[in-house]
């Protein structure tokens, strides 16, 4: 609305209001002049630097190193600092530093080597590294990253004193020498170290996929939580966690299978307090032992797919009736009837398929998902999470002309985004994705049957932008013969590998079709058998390298990073994590191979970037407050 008053004489009487509530803010002409002044020169300054990531799938330790050592980016900054000045042990040991802190000092502390000397030197050397970081940003910005007890302290030290360098010096060595004398030198260290962390990477971006096959994305939840400037594109392991903290039986009963199957009940059941005792106890009294499956499988696997079966019913519109295979199911001929033919099932133990409708829950089966619903409901520290991916997370994100999303935008060869029919809403394209992002928090907010089983849907079903396959859990649960297994995928993954599709999917989403990027995870990359993760001439970028171990050998590295700064883009693919013993111990960091597959013309700016784009439409704002000031429109309010 200001904006449209930039370019009449006259604004209108809501223009007018608006103004008034600015100038709330910005009381006088003076202040209105300083703040346009700040704002045109935030726009000079190098655009900010962002990390994407994605498929984590619960590997703690290696996810929490990488983001100490920023992908890599710590050591080129110590690199730029300290080459030719330090030697590659020394500038090693300033990196470990700089990861782990706290424990590095102990085994600094254990072999005597600490002393005036030391923290003299180190202090200085975390510092220089501090303003390496540092100079992308406003003064302002750095403050606020600071830790509050020392900012005023670490503000002082950050300073140069260009005519008087030499007393500037010294005014450094006495602030240090104090705080080493109080006591406090490991507070300060730890405190530049982690401003150092805070510094250089401003944003992060998890495209999905923190939970399911490692053991724990409820670490890995609570260091982002804690972790300033992070965004989450949910992922299918994601959706089918929060389904499953949201209520939905059938959510809950998949989210138990797949931690049985990866052999991660300490989430369960350490993590969140969800236990398991009446499932064992059901599974044991029902189940034989000794088969191809454990009784506590098979007692799940039946629960999961007889709920599964009753969703599918009751939601005609998901058009999943191809997966109702839990009826087809012939105990006495020791198979399953498949569209494909008679299949032999990996086990005949499987007694509570029986009645008329063997797709209903037994009584007993009745009691265990009842039992795990409860579970999911009381806890707390799983609804914290969920929560926190809620409010961080959405279906996809479009940031500086980068489209985020994690798997794909359902596509047909005939239609590229073709209408499906949900709850009666014709939804295509980007509509698809809000519609299914709106009714994912109505589950979390005021869930109803239709909406938590459409957090399963988006899980498991065919047309869903998070799964985009055929899920064969059935299969790959009863059935021994693995040609079953194949999962056919949406047409989305063989259509963008056209850059004509690319661009076609980047305007939909309202990005730049020259400038923009589309990032995805889901789909591992192979790059041990050739693969590469930047796809399409540069337009498609696919991020999942495979951080889960299980993935190590399909993909041959531990996973990327996408790094977005002020020169372009770049991807470092991970090698293998070895253990944080192994990093102070041997200042074994990991190794990381850069791939700049994107250079830009000149140093990208913040007015390059959406930041800027923000920064110029308040500019303008001001200009018109500035304008009203300046005609009598408004009244400057003195300070009192």
């Amino acid at each position: 609305m200001l904006l449209e008053m930039v370019m009449r004489e006259t604004p209108t009487d809501p223009e007018i209001r608006c103004l008034e509530l600015l100038s709330e803010q910005f009381p006088t002409r003076q202040a209105v002049f300083t703040e346009i002044i700040n704002l045109e020169a935030i726009l000079g300054l190098p655009k900010a630097t962002e990390h994407f990531m994605s498929d984590v799938h619960g590997e703690y330790a290696a996810f929490e190193h990488i983001l100490n050592n920023c992908s890599g980016v710590i050591r080129e900054g110590v690199r730029h600092e300290f080459a030719g000045e330090l030697s590659q042990a020394d500038q090693d040991d300033l990196c470990t530093l700089i990861y782990y802190p706290d424990k590095k000092m102990v085994k600094e502390f254990e072999a005597g080597i600490i002393d005036l000397s030391w923290w003299r030197t180190h202090l200085m050397r975390l510092l220089r590294v501090a303003k390496h970081f540092a100079s992308a940003y406003t003064q302002s910005k750095v403050r606020k990253a600071m830790p509050v007890s020392y900012a005023y302290i670490i503000d002082e030290l950050l300073r140069d004193q260009i005519d008087q360098p030499d007393a500037r010096t010294h005014y450094h060595e006495r602030i240090i020498d104090t705080i080493v004398d109080t006591g406090s030198g490991p507070d300060f260290v730890e405190s530049l170290a982690s401003l150092i962390k805070r510094l250089a990477v401003d944003r992060l971006h998890i495209v999905g996929d923190l939970f399911d096959r490692g053991p724990h994305a409820d670490k890995i939840l609570d260091r982002l939580m804690d972790y300033a400037g992070v965004d989450i594109q949910w992922g299918n392991h994601d959706i089918v966690w929060m389904g499953a903290a949201c209520g939905s039986r059938v959510c809950q009963a998949a989210v138990v299978r797949n931690n049985l199957r990866y052999g991660n009940l300490e989430i369960l059941e350490s993590a969140y307090g969800i236990s398991l005792r009446e499932l064992a106890l059901f599974a044991e009294r029902t189940y034989l032992d000794g088969d191809v499956l454990s009784p506590m499988e098979k007692a799940i696997d039946i629960i999961l797919f007889k709920l599964e079966a009753q969703l599918i019913r009751r939601n005609p519109d998901f058009e999943m009736g191809d997966r109702l295979l839990l009826p087809l199911v012939d105990i006495e001929e020791d198979c399953v009837h498949l569209p494909e033919g008679d299949v032999p099932l990996v086990t005949c133990d499987l007694p509570t398929l029986q009645g008329e409708d063997v797709c209903q829950l037994t009584l007993e089966e009745e009691a265990v998902i009842e039992s795990l619903a409860s579970a999911f409901e009381a806890s707390d520290r799983l609804h914290a999470h969920i929560g926190f991916l809620y409010e961080h997370g959405g279906m996809y994100k479009v940031c500086n002309n980068n489209v985020l999303f994690h798997g794909c935008v359902p596509m047909t060869e005939d239609d590229l985004f073709p209408r499906f029919v949900l709850r009666g809403h014709g939804l295509a394209g980007r509509d698809l994705f809000d519609w299914l992002d709106r009714e994912a928090r109505q589950a979390w907010m005021d869930p109803s049957q239709e909406s938590l089983d459409l957090m399963y849907y988006l899980y498991c079903g065919f047309h869903s932008p998070l799964c985009g396959r055929i899920t064969k859990t059935f299969e790959r649960s009863l059935v021994a013969d693995e040609s079953c297994w194949h999962e056919p995928r949406d047409e989305y993954w063989n259509l963008i590998s056209s850059p004509t599709v690319c661009k076609q999917v980047l305007r939909e989403f309202g990005a730049d079709p020259k400038r923009g990027h589309i990032i995805n995870g889901h789909t591992p990359v192979k790059a041990s058998s050739g693969e590469n993760p930047v796809r399409s001439g540069g337009y498609h970028i696919v991020i999942d390298g495979g951080f889960c171990k299980a993935y190590h050998k399909t993909t041959g590295i531990a996973g990327y990073t996408l790094i977005a700064d002020k020169s372009g883009l770049r991807i470092k693919a991970h090698r293998a994590f070895t253990s944080i013993g192994n990093v102070l111990d041997l200042n074994a960091d990991i190794m990381s191979d850069t791939d700049r597959f994107e250079v830009a013309e000149h140093p990208l700016l913040v007015e390059d970037s959406d930041t800027g784009e923000t920064i110029r439409q308040r500019i303008l704002e001001l200009r018109a407050l500035l304008d009203s000031y300046n005609h009598g429109l408004l009244k400057e309010r003195a300070k009192r």
